[in-house]
């Protein structure tokens, strides 16, 4: 068993709640489904977010799930780097898994899709 690392972004339209929320379970919800995990496999999830994204905590999307209330979530600021992709949430899911890196299946979503278009094109 390993501990890994699942990396996922997405980007949102608007800085509003009901966007910020959205765009976290779905993405989530594609990490988990392409790396088949269930909340007892996840040591932790780091959520980070952009500057321009302040309308809620991202984790209130996870929280929200069953079975989500005992996996740690810890939010925090992206460096605002200038020219970087504006409006981006990012996953960084921490997994107990028999799965090799390579297998591991990275999720990038909307316009995030362009900060690893290696990965963002892989077949899911």
């Amino acid at each position: 068993m390993y501990n890994r690392g699942i990396r996922g972004a997405t980007t949102v339209a608007n800085n509003e709640e009901n966007e910020i929320l959205e765009a976290t379970f779905l993405l989530l919800e594609e990490i988990v489904s392409h790396n088949e995990v269930q909340p007892e496999d996840i040591s932790n999830v780091w959520i980070t977010v952009t500057h321009d994204l302040n309308a809620t905590f991202p984790a209130k999307a996870i929280r929200q799930l069953d079975g989500w209330d005992m996996v740690p979530l810890m939010c925090s600021l992206e460096i605002p780097v200038e020219g970087s992709l504006p409006k981006c949430i990012r996953l960084m899911v921490q997994v107990n898994t028999v799965k090799t890196q390579r297998e591991i299946k990275h999720v990038y979503l909307n316009g995030a899709q362009a900060l690893r278009p290696d990965l963002a094109s892989q077949e899911k």
